[in-house]
């Protein structure tokens, strides 16, 4: 009797997923606009505590730059980073799949929007397992009633927020993690989302919180300015000194989506954001997803769990 181990068994199903992902076309470096600002991912400083990673890796794709053509790069661009907590969007259970066995360093928070198991994208957040200990976790949907699958108010789609609260191995300091996906088209959904991320966020005082989210809305947008004027987080992009200015969002024509910044990392007053990067050089010159990934790196700036 032939028996596979779960290893092997995810080692056939991805080798069968790249095949079917070589046939479906190669993307041609001709069809994709190259960013005028190329950043690339820089060695975190001994001086900071963190790195918070935000990236959509954009859903099961097909065709030219298929997800199955952009599961090395999208793992090898999270594990060139190694940040300390990444939140993902549009994590299908195809990339969850895949991504359970390329990032080897990670674990992961998180279930399907779609079920509150494994059907429908995932909001995840995949932490070092080896320096972290999960200390507590959860998830809630972004509607009127956040315990079960659902749609909020005018929203497209069922919409969830995940969560984590880590502690370091080695200094027992910990921080939480927030992390989602608001609808596109939604108005109402947005603002009511906002409104539920500060909520929860509110109930921590007293701990480190950070909120990484494709919020499919601009800065200045009213769910923005409630969230940034909330006195309970503030956008890091504006806080960290070593900063820059770029969009986040792409759709491999960086010209005409100017402006586009709709992917964020939010932070509370327990955390002092030193660096924050819009990550645009890709692997090889290709585009990893059709949004930039973007990190910031961060310390504590006062004592806590004592």
């Amino acid at each position: 009797m032939l028996i596979i181990d779960y290893k092997q068994l995810v080692a056939i199903i991805l080798a069968a997923i790249a095949l079917i992902g070589t046939l479906s076309g190669i993307a041609k470096d001709s069809l994709y606009e190259k960013p005028e600002v190329i950043v690339d991912i820089e060695e975190k400083s001994e001086n900071d505590d963190l790195r918070i990673m935000s990236f959509n890796i954009r859903c099961t794709n097909v065709g030219l730059k298929s997800w199955v053509q952009r599961i090395d790069i999208v793992a090898e661009t999270i594990n060139k980073a190694m940040p300390d907590s990444v939140g993902l969007q549009e994590a299908t259970p195809g990339w969850m799949l895949a991504l359970e066995d390329k990032l080897e360093l990670y674990a992961y928070v998180g279930v399907g929007r779609d079920d509150g198991e494994k059907k429908g994208e995932y909001s995840p957040i995949f932490y070092l397992k080896d320096k972290y200990t999960l200390v507590e976790s959860g998830w809630f949907w972004l509607s009127e009633t956040p315990e079960v699958p659902s749609k909020g108010w005018d929203a497209s789609l069922n919409r969830i927020c995940t969560w984590a609260v880590l502690r370091d191995n080695q200094t027992a300091g910990s921080y939480m993690h927030i992390n989602s996906h608001f609808d596109h088209l939604g108005v109402s959904a947005r603002r009511h989302s906002v409104e539920m991320i500060l909520d929860f966020a509110s109930r921590y005082p007293d701990l480190p919180v950070v909120f990484t989210a494709d919020m499919n809305i601009r800065e200045g947008a009213e769910p923005y300015n409630i969230l940034e004027n909330s006195g309970i987080l503030k956008d890091a992009k504006f806080l960290a000194p070593d900063t820059m200015d770029y969009l986040t969002f792409h759709d491999t024509k960086p010209s005409l989506n100017e402006g586009k910044v709709i992917d964020f990392i939010f932070v509370n007053e327990l955390l002092d954001p030193s660096v924050y990067r819009v990550v645009t050089a890709g692997i090889n010159g290709e585009y990893v997803s059709d949004h930039f990934p973007l990190y910031c790196d961060m310390s504590f700036n006062t004592e806590h769990n004592e």
